[in-house]
C-alpha cells in the first residue's frame, strides 16, 4: 500500500516523499540513480540528491527501485515498444510495393497459396490472410540491435523529481488538494482519490467538497469507516450509492446497484430524509434521474423504514405517485410565455443555473428594457457563482461573435465531441461587451494578491483547467485548448495497445490539412510513406502489446496542419483494453535512436475515451514556418469496426477547425487581470533565483525558489481557479 501511495505522489506532484533509511555513504548510488533516470528524461533535484547521499545504499537502491518503476510507466517506457519495420524510419516501403511482397511470400508458403490464388481471382484480397503482415516478423532485441544509438541533445526533455516531505504529510495534501479540487476531476484522477479517501478518511478533512462527483467518492470512505454522509441533495445520495456499487458517480452511464448491508440502507434513506425535510422543493432534482432513483428505491426498501417519510417521497416522485414541478420547467413555461423578466426573477434564486442560461436570456429578450434586466442580474447573483462557472460563461462568449453562423462543437464528459451548423441569432454586440466586461470585474475582484509573482512564458497559452475531463492523465498534458511550441526537427508519435479479451487492431494515422482544413494527404497503413513522413507499419493484433510510429521531418512538410489520430479498425474499445496510450516524441535531425526513446517523450497520454477515433491534439505550422499544437483531448464516435484516416477526413477537419479556431481563456488571460491591480506579473526564464518568496506559476518547478514560495505546475494548476 506505501508503494501504491508513493507513486501516486510522484505522478501527481514530480516529488519523492522523503526517502527513509539509515545514515550511510549513498552518494555513489545516488548518482549512479541520477544517471539512469537521465535516461528517461527524469533527474534528481540538487536537495533530493544531497538527501539520498547521506542514506545508506541499500536505502538509495530501494528508493531507486521503487522510483524508477513508476517514472518508467508515467512516460510509457515501462513496456517493449517493437515496430513492424525493423529499421524504421529508415527504408519504409512503397505501400503498393510492400503489400506486393506480402503476396508474394504467401504464394510461395503452400499453406496460403491456395486461399490467395483464390481471393485475387475474385479480384478482392484480405491483407490479414497473408502470412506476412501485420504482424511481427523480428524480435524486440533484434529491432534494437538494427538501430542506432541516440545521440545525446541538449532539446531533450528533463524533468526534475523534487525532495518531499514525508508519506503521510504528502498523501494528506494530495487528498485535500484533489477532494477540495472547485473543478471536476478527470476519470483516473477521480480514481486516485478513491484510493487517498481510503487511506485519509479519519484524518484532516478539506473544508468543503464543491464538486459532487468527488464528495461521492469521499462519501463511500466516510461510510466504510462509519462516518455520516456529506450529503445537500438528493443526488448526492444517488452518487454516493452509484459509488458503493462501483459505477458511475458521473451518472453518465447506468450503474447495476449491488444489495445493500441494513446500516447502508439506513444511512442513505436518513440522508434522503433530512435533504428533502430541509427543503421539500429539493425533490424536483429526482425528474433529472428518475429511472436510476426507481432502480435504487428497489434496492433500499423505503417502505420498511417508516420513520423516514420524506425519503420515501423521492421514490414517489420517481415512480410518478408525486408531484414536484422541476426548476427548470418553470423557467421553461416563462419563457414559452415570453415573460423574460419573469425568468429571470426566478433564476436569481439559482445563481449558477441563470449564468448557463444568459445566452437563451439574452436571445429571447426582446427589448433592451430585458436585456439590462438580464445583465443586471448576472451582475447581481455573480459573488454567489463558483469561479469556474464565471470562467465558462466567459470562454463562452468570447466565442460567441466568430461562432454565429458558422459551427458549434460539443464536447461531453467522456471527450466525445461533435460539430453541428450554428443556427442561434446573434448576441447584440453592446450586451455581450457589458457582460465581458462584468465577469473580468468579478474575476479581478475575487484574485488573490499574490505578491511578486513570476511566469514561465511556456504557460501563458496553456488553457485555464475549467475541468479535469478536459484533459487526459499522463506526463506533459496540457488541457484542451492549450497551445504549446514544438522545438525541433523531426516529430514523432507513438501508440502502444495490449488487448485483453479478443483481437485488436488500432491504426495510427496522421492526416496532413491545407489552410483551408482541406486534405493533403494522410499517413497510415495504406500510405506507409508521404511527403516528409513515414509509417513503421500496420500491426493487427496485440495479445502481447504492439506498437505503432509515424515520423515527420518538420522541415519537409507542407501542410499546414498535421493532424494524429488513433483509429480502433477492429476489436476493443480503448477503455476495454488492457492498456492503450498515445504521444509524441521530439528530435533533432541526426539524434537518430530507437523508435521509442523515453528521454526524447513529450507527451503520453492515456487513451480512455469512448469514441472510436481519437484525436488528442493537432500541430500548426505559423506563418513563420515555426510550429505549434493544440491540444485537444477528443474521441468521434466513428464506425463499429474498419475506421480508416481516409474515411473520416471530413468529420474530423470539421472538428479540427472548429477547435482550432476556438478562443480558450488561458494563464495570459488571468495573468492579465492580475497585472492591472497591485501585482506585476514578471516574465522568467529560470535565470537567477528571487532572493524572496514569489508566486510562481510554470510548466515545472524550478529549482531555487526561496522557501515560502508559491509553485503553480501543470500538476496543480486547478488551483488558480478562484472559488
Amino acid at each position: 500500500m506505501a508503494h501504491g501511495l508513493e507513486s501516486l505522489v510522484l505522478r501527481h506532484t514530480h516529488r519523492i516523499p522523503s526517502p527513509k533509511g539509515s545514515a550511510g555513504q549513498g552518494t555513489t548510488a545516488a548518482r549512479q540513480f541520477d544517471a539512469t533516470l537521465a535516461s528517461v528524461g527524469f533527474k534528481l533535484s540538487a536537495e533530493l540528491l544531497e538527501r539520498l547521499s547521506g542514506l545508506s545504499e541499500a536505502a538509495v537502491v530501494h528508493t531507486a527501485k521503487r522510483t524508477l518503476r513508476t517514472v518508467r510507466e508515467m512516460v510509457g517506457d515501462h513496456v517493449r515498444h517493437n515496430s513492424y519495420f525493423i529499421d524504421f524510419p529508415a527504408n519504409v516501403p512503397d505501400t503498393e510495393e510492400f503489400w506486393m511482397r506480402c503476396v508474394g511470400q504467401a504464394l510461395g508458403d503452400g499453406t496460403s497459396r491456395q486461399n490467395v490464388l483464390t481471393q485475387l481471382a475474385q479480384g478482392v484480397l484480405d491483407l490479414l490472410s497473408l502470412p506476412a503482415y501485420g504482424r511481427y516478423r523480428h524480435t524486440y532485441e533484434e529491432m534494437l540491435a538494427a538501430q542506432d544509438e541516440l545521440i545525446a541533445s541538449a532539446g531533450d526533455r528533463v524533468t526534475v523529481l523534487h525532495l518531499g516531505r514525508d508519506l503521510d504529510d504528502e498523501v494528506t495534501e494530495l487528498y485535500l488538494a484533489l477532494a477540495g479540487s472547485t473543478t471536476p476531476l478527470g476519470e483516473e484522477h477521480l480514481g486516485d482519490l478513491r484510493v487517498l479517501a481510503g487511506a485519509c478518511a479519519l484524518g484532516p478533512q478539506p473544508e468543503a467538497i464543491p464538486v459532487r462527483e468527488s464528495r461521492a467518492v469521499v462519501n463511500a470512505a466516510r461510510l466504510a469507516v462509519g462516518a455520516d454522509p456529506l450529503v445537500d441533495t438528493v443526488v448526492d445520495v444517488l452518487r454516493l450509492a452509484c459509488a458503493l456499487s462501483g459505477g458511475d458517480v458521473t451518472l453518465q452511464e447506468p450503474t447495476r446497484f449491488k444489495g445493500f448491508p441494513r446500516p447502508v440502507r439506513r444511512k442513505l434513506l436518513a440522508g434522503l430524509d433530512a435533504v428533502v425535510e430541509a427543503n421539500p422543493a429539493k425533490l424536483a432534482d429526482v425528474h433529472a434521474h428518475r429511472e436510476p432513483f426507481k432502480r435504487l428505491g428497489e434496492r433500499l426498501h423505503p417502505h420498511e423504514y417508516p420513520q423516514w417519510p420524506y425519503a420515501a417521497d423521492v421514490f414517489a416522485v420517481a415512480r410518478g405517485e408525486k408531484e414536484a414541478p422541476s426548476f427548470d420547467s418553470r423557467v421553461e413555461q416563462l419563457l414559452h410565455a415570453s415573460d423574460v423578466l419573469g425568468a429571470v426573477r426566478l433564476l436569481k434564486s439559482a445563481p449558477g443555473r441563470l449564468f448557463r442560461a444568459l445566452d437563451l436570456l439574452l436571445r429571447a429578450a426582446v427589448r433592451q428594457e430585458e436585456r439590462d434586466a438580464v445583465v443586471a442580474a448576472a451582475v447581481e447573483v455573480a459573488p454567489e457563482v463558483s469561479g469556474r462557472v464565471v470562467l465558462s460563461v466567459r470562454e463562452h462568449f468570447q466565442n460567441r461573435e466568430r461562432e454565429s453562423g458558422q459551427h458549434r462543437i460539443f464536447v461531453n464528459r467522456r471527450g466525445r465531441g461533435w460539430v453541428v451548423p450554428d443556427a442561434r441569432p446573434p448576441v447584440p454586440a453592446a450586451d455581450r461587451d457589458r457582460l465581458l466586461n462584468a465577469l473580468d470585474a468579478e474575476m479581478r475582484r475575487r484574485l488573490p494578491a499574490t505578491g511578486r509573482l513570476l511566469l514561465d512564458p511556456g504557460v501563458l497559452d496553456v488553457a485555464l483547467p475549467l475541468s479535469g475531463r478536459a484533459s487526459a492523465a499522463g506526463l506533459g498534458v496540457l488541457p484542451r485548448g492549450s497551445l504549446s511550441a514544438v522545438d525541433g526537427e523531426r516529430l514523432r508519435f507513438f501508440v502502444y495497445w495490449k488487448q485483453d479479451r479478443r483481437r485488436t487492431d488500432y491504426d495510427l494515422s496522421a492526416l496532413l490539412l491545407r489552410s483551408d482544413y482541406g486534405t493533403d494527404s494522410w499517413l497510415s497503413y495504406t500510405s506507409l510513406r508521404a511527403v516528409g513522413g513515414r509509417h513503421s507499419g500496420d500491426v493487427t493484433e496485440a495479445p502481447d502489446g504492439a506498437s505503432e510510429f509515424i515520423d515527420l521531418s518538420l522541415d519537409r512538410v507542407r501542410s499546414t496542419f498535421i493532424v494524429p489520430q488513433v483509429n480502433i479498425y477492429a476489436g476493443e474499445g480503448f477503455e476495454e483494453t488492457e492498456e492503450s496510450f498515445f504521444g509524441f516524441m521530439v528530435r533533432d535531425g541526426e539524434q537518430k535512436g530507437r523508435p521509442f526513446e523515453p528521454r526524447t517523450v513529450r507527451m503520453k497520454s492515456e487513451l480512455r475515451g469512448t469514441g472510436r477515433v481519437a484525436l488528442p491534439l493537432v500541430f500548426r505550422r505559423q506563418d513563420d514556418g515555426r510550429w505549434s499544437a493544440k491540444w485537444l483531448h477528443l474521441y468521434l464516435k466513428g464506425i463499429s469496426s474498419a475506421n480508416r484516416v481516409e474515411e473520416n477526413q471530413v468529420s474530423v477537419s470539421k472538428v479540427v477547425r472548429a477547435l482550432a479556431e476556438r478562443e480558450y481563456l488561458t494563464v495570459r488571460y488571468l495573468a492579465g487581470l492580475l497585472a492591472h491591480g497591485t501585482t506585476a506579473a514578471e516574465l522568467w526564464d529560470g535565470g537567477a533565483a528571487p532572493d524572496e518568496p514569489v508566486t510562481y506559476i510554470g510548466l515545472e518547478r524550478p529549482e531555487g525558489l526561496p522557501a515560502g514560495s508559491r509553485v503553480v505546475t501543470l500538476e496543480n494548476l486547478r488551483d488558480l481557479i478562484p472559488d
